[in-house]
């Protein structure tokens, strides 16, 4: 028998099992860069009548300009795109190579549930590699991208990913059949208005919605880039944004970061709270910016955003910087009767366990909780500034004056609001107190911050 032409015909029968799945794994890569691993893993599933080439998956490890990462490539296309314990066991099987060197892992997912005939088998795999992803969390960057239909228990990956891709017209996410769940609900839903990005915007899931493969590799390039820890040479040290001076909303602010250097992670869920990675001055930093005219009132939603965000800078050791313009827990029954108390309290755990520079800046209100947790010096912030027309005080301005001025019962309330704001909200109250760093002229805030990060740099 020639050994070598048999081994030809057998490498054959696998690509053509994984064609499609090989040419999404080239279209995110290096070219030629791709090494397989346990490419002739291969069992028999009784129910099938039929053998599962590669197990219906596909491992190896390849580079994205020229950083190495490990593939996990689920193949839909063997045995229905069902999961089977060796299945699992392929995959923990790379994740163990990836935690051994401390390299990224890139998952392309698209499953329809476990494979029929394998009974317990199939729950015991999934369980170990669950647990495996969850040990790796914090340790090395894990990508998850739903290249497709992914329904049961390999949803929970995506709870554990550090960041997900979902593609226009193709990803759907779901912990059940979408088919299943619609009807349970009673309601006639497309698959993709129960697990495409609009139909998961309260699980905090969908942080990236691209185009193309080609999208998600400019993506993965970039978070690469920033979580490196290099310093990179900045033309912008001295920079002056002038148009800070005259508004510093959101669009203003991200004038902050150098050229072309931000990047937002998980636009779809509470969009008031912006995720932020990029570079200031050539630094990598992590930044939290509050999208609101009047202020951002928070809840359980939006206070887990930023509580999920934190852990993961904890993990990564970026400086994380916060832009604050909030008002504290919104006052209605509904947040009342919520988790976000509990949410609050984790949260400030978190910012006490990060190591990097933390700096604050009020750069619009800093209003009762809203400060306690975004601007307090006890907090545990490096540095805290302040815009010179932001405001810090205890009580917004409407609600403060009625307190302040409730022996003046004919007075007007617009009028009562203004003192208020100007008397006992001004910057410079918690300036004198020690309490704020500096009160600064907005169109300098880059040159502040830059001069912050470099010398708390470690």
């Amino acid at each position: 028998m020639d050994k070598l032409r048999l081994l030809q015909t057998r490498k054959q029968t696998i690509l053509q099992a994984g064609k499609n799945i090989r040419e999404n794994i080239n279209a995110l890569i290096d070219k030629d860069s791709f090494v397989e691993l346990s490419s002739f893993s291969f069992s028999k599933n009784d129910f099938y009548s039929e053998g599962a080439e590669g197990e219906g998956v596909v491992t190896g490890f390849a580079t994205i300009e020229s950083y190495p990462f490990y593939i996990v490539a689920q193949n839909s296309e063997v045995l229905s795109g069902g999961v089977s314990k060796a299945n699992c066991d392929k995959i923990v099987k790379c994740l163990n190579q990836a935690e051994k060197s401390a390299t990224p892992v890139i998952y392309l997912l698209s499953s329809l549930g476990v494979q029929i005939g394998e009974g317990v088998n199939v729950l015991e795999g999934l369980a170990n590699l669950i647990l495996k992803a969850s040990q790796l969390k914090g340790s090395v960057p894990q990508y998850l991208i739903v290249n497709g239909d992914v329904y049961g228990q390999t949803a929970v990956l995506a709870g554990i990913c550090d960041f997900k891709f979902f593609i226009d017209k193709k990803s759907v996410l779901a912990a059940n059949s979408p088919l299943v769940l619609s009807a349970k609900s009673g309601v006639n839903l497309s698959k993709y208005e129960v697990g495409g990005v609009k139909g998961l915007d309260k699980a905090n899931i969908a942080d990236f919605q691209v185009k193309d493969y080609n999208e998600i590799r400019q993506n993965i390039d970039k978070i690469t880039s920033l979580l490196s820890g290099n310093v990179e040479d900045c033309e912008e040290l001295n920079e002056v944004i002038v148009s800070l001076d005259k508004k510093n909303d959101v669009k203003s602010l991200m004038s902050v970061f150098d050229k072309d250097s931000a990047i937002e992670i998980g636009t779809a869920y509470s969009p008031e709270i912006k995720c932020l990675l990029g570079r200031i001055g050539g630094i990598s930093v992590a930044a939290v910016m509050f999208d609101g005219e009047q202020g951002v009132t928070l809840n359980a939603e939006n206070v887990r955003k930023l509580k999920d965000f934190a852990e993961f800078v904890c993990c990564f050791g970026l400086p994380y910087i916060t832009f604050v313009n909030t008002l504290g827990i919104r006052d209605d029954l509904s947040a009342n009767n919520s988790l976000v108390l509990k949410e609050i309290a984790e949260y400030v755990g978190i910012i006490d366990c990060i190591d990097a520079a933390k700096i604050s800046v009020v750069t619009g209100k800093a209003v009762g909780l809203g400060y306690t947790v975004f601007a307090a010096k006890s907090i545990g912030y490096d540095y805290t500034y302040a815009f010179a027309n932001s405001r810090i005080a205890l009580f917004d301005s409407v609600q403060g004056a009625e307190i302040e001025f409730s022996e003046e019962k004919n007075a007007d309330k617009a009028k009562l609001s203004e003192r208020y704001s100007d008397e006992n909200s001004d910057p410079i109250n918690a300036a004198r107190g020690g309490y704020i760093d500096d009160i600064i002229q907005p169109s300098f805030l880059k040159q502040y911050l830059i001069a912050s990060l470099q010398m708390l740099l470690k």
